[in-house]
């Protein structure tokens, strides 16, 4: 008889899976949530539950936190759910043998990328910051590699070209729930082809870290945006100008090609932006903040601070 309505568990952290958790629920009876532990939030950084849990709460569905999930112990428990099928979105661990074997049709994974480009934990960000004019989102069947199992459905989006990662990851989280609203049931059915990926293809999406976020003066202009717009929510692209750490938040290309000063220099500044110069071309930031102080536009900053033509940004380490 044909599976209508399957079991299913859910294996999530962050706020850009709980769509794809409320589409699971719609198509599928779910009868686990498993989430991260819970960790300090906010500036009092008490402990607080994470968003995946919060949404399993509102639903009603039963979640667990385990601090250990290599274990058999837990494996058999996730075999005695039952579950026909489990959906992992944005966990943030990589699943043993044991729990990827314990549902009867084994785990699913939406993933932020058309694979097998940027596979990874940051695979939004660094398809920004590598300049791509179009992602998507990934169902893929999973297996012990990272990111290697075989796909089961696709769907594509352009990225704007002056798009942030975390505004993209938004439009992303809805498409991947419109994923799992439409093809886990047919999954289970038996009626989607998983395709093998091309592995010679692949690209690595590492986990970000603070150092991602220094820039480099010295590329090209389009690169220095895509950098920009990549790190942005977190970490953050900053830089160090007149002895300060700068955050920018938002930039635009105003020169392709063509050197124009040394790169980092600020060649004018006005309400309508701070012009740097780059490796090649210029950049054009547009909102900006201090270390310690709130984030403004161009135009807020320059009335309360003013930097000298010729001061020039500067890229410590690397990245």
């Amino acid at each position: 008889m044909s599976v209508t309505r399957p079991r299913a568990i859910f294996f999530g952290t962050p706020a850009f899976a709980v769509p794809c958790l409320r589409a699971l629920t719609e198509v599928a009876d779910v009868v686990a949530v498993i989430s991260q532990p819970d960790r300090p939030r906010g500036r009092g950084m008490r402990l607080g539950p994470t968003p995946v849990k919060e949404a399993a709460q509102q639903l009603g569905v039963p979640v667990q936190q385990p601090t250990r999930i290599r274990t058999p112990v837990f494996a058999e428990e996730l075999r005695a759910l039952q579950a026909d099928v489990a959906l992992v979105v944005a966990y943030g661990r990589i699943l043993p043998v044991g729990v990827l074997e314990a549902p009867r049709l084994g785990c699913l994974n939406v993933h932020a990328s058309l694979l097998p480009r940027w596979r990874g934990a940051a695979p939004i960000q660094w398809a920004v910051v590598g300049g791509d004019t179009e992602t998507g989102v990934c169902l893929m069947q999973m297996d012990e590699g990272m990111d290697t199992g075989p796909v089961l459905a696709r769907v594509s989006t352009p990225i704007g070209v002056d798009e942030t990662a975390g505004e993209l990851a938004d439009r992303l989280a809805t498409m991947g729930a419109g994923l799992v609203h439409d093809q886990v049931l047919p999954f289970v059915q038996g009626l989607l082809t998983p395709v093998a990926q091309i592995h010679e293809d692949a690209t690595s999406a590492p986990l970000l870290t603070k150092e991602h976020g220094i820039l480099q003066w010295d590329r090209p202009a389009k690169q220095v945006h895509d950098r920009i717009r990549g790190m942005s929510p977190w970490p953050g692209a900053r830089s160090r100008v007149a002895s300060a750490t700068v955050k920018i938040h938002r930039a635009h290309v105003v020169i392709e090609d063509g050197r124009r000063g040394e790169p980092g220099t600020i060649l004018a500044s006005d309400r309508h932006g701070i012009i740097v110069a780059c490796g090649a071309g210029a950049l054009a930031i547009d909102e900006l903040q201090l270390e310690g102080k709130r984030r403004l536009d161009a135009g807020q900053f320059l009335s309360g601070h003013r930097w000298a033509d010729g001061t020039r940004f500067e890229s410590p380490g690397t990245a």
